[in-house]
């Protein structure tokens, strides 16, 4: 039984059957064979039928949003951007793939030699629930732009929005199975893996979903793409413009309740300034509007899952118990739903759970730090490596330090975000492989090289 619940009042919406296993044998043989006809499409046509699914996005953004904010809770204003970006890098991917995928002549000894990207195959993408259009387009449009078919399993909290994007590809006209979503358990996902039919995999998740995943690609030797998640610290130098500083602080930290993989969950602050970012940090988590998601005024709602506020019960009390100060909130909200108060702990140390673990929900701890060299150690103590941020005035300082923050997404005097124009991903636990560019492409086909004597 998959269920839709709403987090804003705790109540089950609506609950489906896991579909068979007939059924679910019919999707793959589907997408299997579409294969073979949507390999053959022009790039051209393809970027055609892209072009209406960016009209049909835009044309339904209120009906999209509406599903993202009923099932996982997001703030109305904010899931209709979710839609609208969505719509961007569809039409991005369409208007890259004409260069990306174009052979490439490359000059050898022999008479003609070239590069030619061919697609892979039928591509399963496992999906996480927090940005549930974004995180199943993301990876699904540059595979299916270079001539993939998609499979498509969700994550169990969002079903709807499951079945809304495979409704999005058919009202854009495409061929059943080009993109074919699958209503079951994560049970199910280490037999299509292990399915021949299937050619890949490409997961957003946790760590240890990754792990799982992972094990299940390599046994069958398929290849994967992972991005699984991060703690990526924001380090703010004194003569940072703390006002940009706290005005990116809070949105890095409070968009979408804090659930977001590249937002800034470490706070890495000289001494000189912590007491004053604290400060500052508070007034602006003040002026959250916390409220009914789908009010337009509502700026901050609930977080998705009654699971996740026993996480942040479990991260912020702990970290109390070992040392750390509630600047502001601590605990979750006394009304229905999944809300847990915007919450700033100061007084952090390494060894506490918001700093060792990824904290998945509206909570900044704050460590101060006596120098950039500490700052820069303390970043790069995490098992994770998505992203990270440097605010300082002295640019020619900050271009020393990028080489040295172990991440894949380094920004400065920016908060990280997922630029469709610049390859996503990261390291060590957060896994291999990047979306979006050239580099994303790439990972969607076979780099074929050509010779002719």
């Amino acid at each position: 039984m998959i269920q839709s619940t709403n987090p804003a009042t705790g109540q089950i919406i609506q609950t489906y059957d896991e579909i068979s296993a007939e059924v679910l044998e019919s999707k793959i043989a589907q997408a299997y064979d579409e294969f073979q006809k949507w390999k053959q499409v022009s790039v051209a046509d393809r970027e055609k039928m892209f072009m209406k699914l960016c009209a049909e996005l835009r044309a339904n953004r209120s009906h999209y949003a509406h599903l993202i904010t009923l099932e996982m809770g997001c703030p109305i204003s904010q899931a209709e951007a979710e839609i609208e970006k969505c719509a961007y890098i569809a039409e991005l991917t369409a208007s890259q793939a004409h260069g990306y995928l174009q052979p490439k002549n490359i000059k050898t000894d022999a008479s003609e030699s070239y590069i030619s990207y061919e697609p892979l195959g039928v591509v399963l993408h496992v999906a996480p629930w927090n940005y549930p259009f974004y995180l199943a387009l993301r990876p699904a449009l540059a595979a299916i732009m270079s001539g993939n078919t998609v499979l498509l399993k969700h994550a169990s909290n969002v079903p709807q929005c499951a079945l809304a994007l495979e409704e999005l590809f058919k009202k854009a006209g495409f061929p059943d199975g080009v993109f074919e979503s699958l209503l079951i358990s994560s049970s199910k996902v280490e037999g299509i893996i292990n399915d021949d039919r299937v050619s890949m995999v490409t997961l957003i998740g946790s760590d240890k979903a990754g792990s799982a995943v992972g094990c299940c690609a390599g046994k069958s030797i398929k290849k994967s793409v992972m991005e699984l998640g991060g703690s990526d610290p924001m380090i703010v130098m004194p003569d940072a413009d703390i006002d940009e500083v706290i005005k990116a602080a809070s949105y890095t930290r409070l968009r979408n309740a804090g659930q977001s993989c590249n937002a800034s969950k470490r706070f890495i602050v000289h001494r000189s300034i912590v007491e004053e970012f604290t400060n500052k940090l508070k007034d602006a988590f003040s002026q959250e509007v916390i409220g009914d998601p789908t009010e337009k005024e509502t700026t901050f709602g609930p977080v998705a899952t009654a699971s996740s506020i026993e996480d942040l019960k479990r991260q912020v009390e702990g970290s109390v118990k070992l040392g750390a100060k509630i600047v502001t909130g601590g605990k979750q909200m006394d009304r229905d739903g999944y809300y847990w108060e915007p919450t700033i702990l100061a007084s952090v140390h390494e060894d506490m759970p918001v700093m060792q673990e990824e904290v998945f929900g509206p909570v900044a701890p704050i460590f101060s730090c006596n120098s950039l060299e500490e700052a820069i150690a303390v970043a790069n103590r995490t098992p994770y490596g998505l992203g990270a941020s440097l605010w300082t005035k002295d640019i020619e300082l900050a271009r020393t330090v990028i080489p040295r923050l172990e991440a894949g997404n380094v920004y400065i005097n920016k908060v990280v975000r997922g630029n469709p124009k610049l390859p996503f991903g990261g390291i060590k636990k957060t896994g291999f492989g990047r979306e979006f560019g050239e580099h994303g492409f790439y990972e969607f086909v076979n780099i074929k090289s050509v010779v002719i004597a």
